[in-house]
């Protein structure tokens, strides 16, 4: 009887012709008869294995499974593509070869292989899924069975069995297997990448068979296979691949990152040179860069996700590295190592290959996915049954009952939930046939996933509410980062001082008294987190006396507390468009903390006395107190700078200057901001000798109304009162970095840039050369130099420079926190790439980063121990007062390292280090992986925000036109680069019906034909063909006007789509021309596309492009 059912459901979802399929089932039936007993299940899965193990399949196979129909189809080699050979001309680090197009791509994405129950009874689902190993290519279940009901079928393996721990921890002392970072191609899941630390390629985990279970961000030790199983590196000579790696990531959130824009708005100083993720939870084209894959570079996926991201990501942390040690154990993984490296190096177009024979940790992202659950499909099934099955008086729901989740990150698979783990809530609305479930985002975590499953199974968490709603949507950024938005403990605020409060008086005792020194803040308008100030003093000797003055966080801050542990926990605070979550209580964060002016507050203060070449004479470092005379915008400082606010103007601004405080005159603030200016640029200009790079370019901000709705996007770009405070910050940081790592060499918490990807950096030098621009990357300072002589050839076409800047921070690898102890014996490691700096950390920003407060724990133990080492000496009377800043061992700018190797010295600094409770290196180690992982997360919220909000301001608008230029160029599709939103797009135009793609490959140009006859004149798969208005918005020449006006209504009511950015050609929607047919496309040229908003109740949210195009044949 449920065999009967079953198949009539297959007769009703397939078009509900009776008799057809009446003959198309005895047709089946018919074919399973006379199908051999041989094909059994032990076969099936050999032949699965088969095609899944070395990507081959030669013919066409159809084999039968018990009464369903399973259709092996010859899947990719390694995502090679069979349809075309031909290459993709592309900027080289993104890889654009060919790919399948979006409709087989999405099949694939879509596949969701046999689901399970608990007894593991394999069901067919009601769209094409794979049969093996979850997703896996190649083999399709018939589209027309119900995916609701699990019973009736023998148990099998779609996954090899792990490892023991014993035999793991064999493999990897004698380098026959290596831990890595699990990360998978969010363009397409069957691809994954694991870095093994020490190889310059990333070892290719091609296939969900070789995955085992695996997902993004778990770590895992994985096998390599021999060399003649080796793969084809994607873009090598002579091979396309059909899964490009387009990076199709957020370039604002890279703009952010690089041009050293913070989500505060203060200049993030550290970040300015680099491509800044930091590892965590990953976004898809957002995410760290695992050295080949898709999002390699912040974020595999769409714009904002987080980058994915990054991208998504994991840097080369230190406690992957390998130590070059004496033992057999760490010989034989070093000189495995090296033979891989070796056989890459003999094979430069090969990449390793392996897979996954064990998870030594799982991912967090495991607990917190994200997806829409499918339930317009189960409804169906439950109301079929109780009308044939007469199980109207019995509603209750099947214990093997299920429901299919699809996560809103690619990376991950589809997973099953069970309809009686659902909550109360759900199953209610399930029996009501509420199918509007479908269009709400849930959180769930994956429970269970064994051999015997093809796909994991979950258990839902949380509801949001409807996807096109923003306020779910940024709950479940939070969530999917695991960001705590939640509000401060009781415990944790007990910490806090009392309101009214004011510095205690033992405080002036151990302080020096700055209150009377003309200090003030330079911070974004709307900050309310003021944790750096700063003062200059020009001596009678010529020499200027620059002050850094930094809230001093640690004074309220204890460790071992709850407010301690809530930091910690929290390890920075969250910038979103709209809003803040902070790292610390408003109470600290913005009132006794902050830098406020007119009120007396706590600091730790660094002054420098530099002469007029920028080098320093002397310096001293301190806990002090302070009063702000003035709270400066950047605004207001550029406006000095400019000359705009000055002594004439100040009684003009009226209530919009800000409030001076104390007995200074604007005459002292503006002399102040020109002094630091001056010797900004000073520094400035010797950090760039030094061979510092900097990666700057604008940004895209989201424009908001007075109800916090988007309605415009501009750009921006920093000014030179950014520079101004970004010096300085920097200046802070690196002596901060100097010093803590004189006193303690193996506690100290600093922050490390590893040099760029080679092969990624060779790969940018050789497109630029293809195109006529000269770029030597052989140091950063040659870098930038190279850079520098590009801008003035582009000067008339700003554009293409800010795009190119993008693409340089490609192959730049993540900075990271680090314990020194950790690589102690690896000193050349401890440098920042983009700085040019050999030490570096961050001291500057206690108010929202937590490592900063480490950072100030240890230098006050510095200074304290220095203290009573002087104090020592003094009473020994060994030294003279001329001596004294010599003997400065640890904060002067002498160092000497025998004094501070001395018995005295450690004797003092464990004395110290112990008041001030500075973590071992094992702890601090530990203290700087989260605190990693933190960041990023952090960093991914935001970059997933700004996405949001471009999505919601393109669903306002329904349709934007802009120009884009084309990066990358193939015979299937071709990636674009969006200026006027920052955002990398693709277009597909294979299979289009009507639409004829010409590829030159002696060229590499694309030529496409509109045809009037509308049908598809490019071979491909049968039926595959997709609409002309898919892949383009085309017009009548004499519609165009009426077009036009169609898309100024559809913008946001007296606001136009207008770009106040660097472009000065295309300030407004209506200077976009449409595109004429034939188009010839080239790399680098302009094109007028038109973006819209993807997804939202359907699905993840994502803007789509599409050609704007005008024809008299359409």
């Amino acid at each position: 009887m449920k065999g009967a059912v079953v198949q009539a459901v297959v007769d009703r979802v397939e078009d509900g012709d009776k008799e057809k399929k009446k003959k198309q089932r005895r047709r089946r039936s018919k074919q399973n008869s006379s199908t051999s007993a041989s094909n059994s299940a032990n076969e099936i899965r050999s032949d699965v294995s088969e095609c899944l193990g070395n990507g081959r399949t030669s013919d066409h196979v159809t084999i039968p499974l018990k009464q369903h129909q399973i259709v092996l189809h010859p899947p990719y080699e390694h995502g090679m593509n069979k349809a075309s050979n031909f290459p993709f001309s592309s900027l080289p680090t993104m890889h654009i070869n060919e790919q399948e197009n979006p409709e087989d791509v999405q099949s694939l994405e879509n596949q969701h292989s046999l689901p399970c129950d608990p007894g593991r009874r394999v069901f067919a689902n009601s769209c094409p899924e794979s049969v093996a190993c979850g997703e896996s290519p190649g083999i399709f279940i018939r589209k027309d069975f119900p995916p609701h009901h699990i019973e009736g079928y023998a148990r099998r393996k779609y996954f090899t069995p792990y490892w023991s721990m014993e035999a793991t921890n064999d493999a990897i002392e004698k380098g026959e297997a290596f831990k890595a970072l699990f990360r998978v191609n969010a363009h397409n899941r069957h691809e994954a990448y694991c870095k093994v630390d020490g190889v310059p390629t990333d070892v290719l985990i091609g296939g969900l068979a070789e995955q085992n279970k695996a997902v993004e961000g778990d770590i895992v030790v994985v096998k390599v296979d021999p060399l003649p199983l080796w793969t084809r590196m994607k873009g090598s000579a002579g091979t396309c691949t059909s899964s490009a790696p387009v990076d199709d990531f957020n370039f604002q959130l890279e703009n952010n990152v690089i041009a050293g824009y913070n989500c505060k708005g203060k200049a993030k100083v550290d970040e300015v040179y680099l491509y800044g993720n930091d590892r965590s939870s990953l976004l898809p084209e957002r995410g760290s860069r695992p050295e080949e894959s898709v999002g390699e570079s912040f974020h595999s996926g769409p714009i904002g996700q987080s980058i994915y991201d990054h991208v998504a990501g994991r840097y080369p942390l230190p406690s992957d590295s390998i130590q070059a040690g004496s033992s057999p154990e760490q010989n034989e993984v070093r000189l495995s190592v090296e033979r891989l490296c070796a056989m890459i190096n003999s094979f430069p177009s090969k990449r390793p290959t392996g897979r996954v024979v064990a998870i030594v940790e799982r991912s967090p992202r495991r607990d917190a996915i994200v997806g829409f659950l499918n339930v317009k499909q189960w409804i169906s099934y439950r109301e079929f049954c109780r009308k044939d099955m007469r199980k109207n008086k019995n509603s209750s729901f099947s214990n093997h009952e299920h429901i299919q989740m699809t996560p809103i990150d690619p990376r991950f698979p589809k997973m099953v939930v069970l309809v009686r783990n659902l909550p109360d809530s759900i199953k209610k609305r399930l029996e009501n046939g509420d199918e509007t479930i479908e269009m709400e985002l849930f959180a769930a975590r994956i429970d269970e996933w064994d051999e015997e499953s093809s796909a994991p199974q979950a258990v839902i968490l949380n509801a949001f509410g409807r996807g096109c709603e923003l306020q779910p949507q940024i709950e479940a950024i939070l969530f999917q980062n695991a960001i705590n938005s939640s509000e401060f403990s009781p415990e944790s605020l007990s910490c806090l001082p009392h309101l009214p409060w004011e510095v205690p008086q033992e405080e002036f005792q151990t302080r020096r008294d700055l209150r009377n020194w003309c200090i003030f803040t330079i911070d974004p308008s709307t900050a309310t987190d003021l944790d750096d100030a700063l003062s200059v003093d020009k001596l009678s000797n010529g020499i200027y006396r620059v002050g850094i003055h930094i809230a001093d966080v640690s004074h309220f801050v204890l460790p071992g507390t709850p407010l301690d542990e809530e930091a910690q926990s929290r390890s920075t605070s969250v910038y979103m468009s709209r809003r803040k979550l902070p790292m610390l209580p408003p109470l600290l964060s913005e009132n006794v903390g902050s830098l406020n002016p007119g009120v007396e507050r706590l600091a730790f203060s660094i002054f420098v006395d530099m002469n007029h070449a920028g080098d320093v004479v002397d310096r001293w470092i301190g806990r002090t107190v302070i009063r702000s005379c003035c709270k400066l915008s950047y605004e207001h400082a550029q406006d000095i700078i400019d000359g705009k606010f000055n002594l004439e103007s100040v009684d003009i601004l009226g209530n919009g200057r800000p409030q001076l405080h104390g007995h200074f005159e604007w005459f002292d603030v503006l002399r102040s901001v020109k002094d630091l200016l001056e010797i900004s640029r000073i520094l400035k200009e010797r950090r760039f000798s030094d061979g510092a790079l900097q990666l700057e370019s604008s940004k895209v901000v989201i424009l908001f109304d007075e109800y916090g709705v988007p309605y415009d996007s501009m750009h921006s770009e920093r000014k030179e009162s950014n520079f101004l405070v970004e010096e300085f910050m920097l200046l802070a940081n690196r002596t901060a970095a100097e010093v803590i790592s004189r006193a303690f060499p193996d506690s100290a918490l600093l922050r490390r840039h590893p040099e760029p990807n080679l092969r990624k950096l060779r790969e940018f030098e050789a497109f630029c050369s293809k195109h006529g621009l000269e770029l030597d990357t052989s140091s950063s300072g040659q870098f930038q130099l190279s850079l520098e002589k590009i801008r003035e050839k582009l000067k008339d076409d700003c554009i293409l420079f800010n795009i190119l800047m993008n693409y340089a921070t490609k192959p730049m690898q993540l900075a990271a926190y680090f314990c020194s102890g950790e690589l102690k014996d690896k000193e050349n490691d401890w440098g920042h790439y983009g700085l040019a700096v050999p030490l570096y950390t961050h001291f500057t920003s206690p108010l929202r980063r937590y490592p900063d407060i480490v950072v100030h724990r240890t230098l006050a133990a510095a200074i304290e121990a220095e203290e009573l080492l002087l104090k020592h000496r003094r009473m020994l009377n060994n030294f003279n007062r001329g001596d004294e800043c010599r003997m400065k061992c640890f904060t002067g700018i002498y160092f000497d390292k025998d004094a501070a190797e001395s018995y005295e010295s450690r004797e003092v600094l464990s004395a110290a280090s112990m008041k001030h409770r500075i973590p071992c290196s094992e702890l601090l180690t530990d203290v700087a992986a989260y605190c990693n992982e933190r960041k990023l997360a952090s960093r991914h919220v935001k970059d997933a925000c700004d996405k949001l909000y471009m999505w919601a301001l393109l669903k306002k608008k329904e349709i934007l036109l802009s120009e884009a230029r084309i990066m990358g160029l193939g015979p299937r599709f071709m990636s674009i680069y969006i200026h006027k939103l920052a955002v990398e797009r693709r277009i597909y135009y294979d299979e289009v019906e009507g639409l004829m793609v010409e590829w030159l490959d002696a060229t590499s140009t694309v030529v496409l034909t509109l045809c009037s006859n509308r049908r598809s004149l490019r071979r491909g798969s049968p039926g595959k063909c997709r609409a002309l208005e898919d892949v383009a918005l085309v017009i009548r020449p004499y519609d165009l006007k009426a077009e036009l006006g169609a898309v100024g209504n559809s913008t946001n009511e007296g606001a136009a789509a207008q770009d106040v950015g660097v472009a000065t050609h295309s300030s407004n929607e209506s200077e976009i021309d449409p595109l004429v047919f034939p188009l010839t496309l080239r790399v680098l040229s302009t094109i007028s596309v038109v973006l819209h908003a993807i997804g939202g109740d359907d699905g993840p949210i994502d803007i789509g492009a599409r050609l704007y195009m005008s024809s008299y044949l359409c």
